[in-house]
């Protein structure tokens, strides 16, 4: 077991696990981590809890000690820094007219990185835009391409359940998610009621698609001949979860028949 804190960066409603370093931290105080080999200005979440260290993803992720004001005046430096840093990039992929889309700039808390994140549908040689950066900032420039998915969730928000969006509670992985798994559970092929807000299938589609793809084994498809006690019919209607089907019997009606 090994004692560890949940902390947020910026706006960001992600919850990230460090080692508490032995510090035992309030909720809201806010503190310096190392992350991902780069230090970075969190706050409290989730106050110390014990968990097994197999749960933790980078152990080498930990919080270095708690925020004094210098740091914080050094943090809002950073934002300051990066808002010019952004507006500047922009400047250049306008002059240079490249398709793409800056999202957001993101200095690292000691200053060691500038981090750019952006769309595009297509590949992008950004050479050129890195030097220019880079001889500017005289630091080290990452241009980060990231898709609608991965925008949805560093931002967040809610979906058509009303919950936050899973992507920014728990989901880890982006897993691939097809239109078969709207068919194979009955959901009308209506974009505003299977893309989530990313503009992407909805990530719970995934969910229930072995239960659903197990349930139809047993089951005709929707067109198909079965035979029945009134007569040989088409099937019109399929209700995967109650494992049972109507079949169009001819000089007959409508028959439901169950697995």
């Amino acid at each position: 077991m090994v004692d560890v804190v949940g902390i947020t960066f910026k706006n960001n409603q992600r919850i990230h696990y460090f080692l508490s370093s032995k510090l035992k931290l309030k909720k809201g105080i806010t503190v310096i981590v190392e992350y991902d080999n780069r230090l970075e200005f969190g706050k409290v979440e989730l106050e110390n809890f014990e968990i097994n260290e197999e749960k933790i993803e980078h152990l080498s992720n930990r919080v270095v000690r708690i925020a004094t004001k210098e740091d914080y005046y050094k943090f809002k430096e950073n934002e300051k820094d990066e808002k010019s840093a952004l507006s500047y990039c922009k400047s250049l992929i306008n002059k240079n007219n490249l398709n793409m889309i800056i999202l957001d700039a993101h200095y690292t808390f000691d200053r060691q990185q500038l981090i750019f994140r952006f769309m595009s549908e297509s590949r992008i040689d950004f050479r050129d835009l890195a030097k220019t950066l880079a001889s500017k900032y005289k630091t080290r420039i990452e241009l980060r391409q990231i898709g609608a998915r991965d925008k949805a969730k560093e931002v967040s928000g809610c979906g058509q359940c009303g919950q936050v969006l899973c992507c920014a509670r728990f989901l880890k992985d982006m897993d691939s998610v097809s239109i078969n798994m709207a068919k194979n559970q009955n959901i009308a092929l209506n974009p505003s009621k299977i893309n989530g807000v990313c503009g992407r299938l909805l990530c719970c589609l995934k969910y229930e698609d072995e239960n659903y793809k197990e349930c139809r084994k047993c089951l005709p498809k929707i067109g198909s001949k079965e035979v029945t006690d009134k007569g040989e019919g088409k099937v019109i209607s399929v209700d995967v979860l109650k494992k049972q089907y109507k079949v169009d019997v001819p000089n007959f009606g409508v028959v439901e028949v169950k697995k």
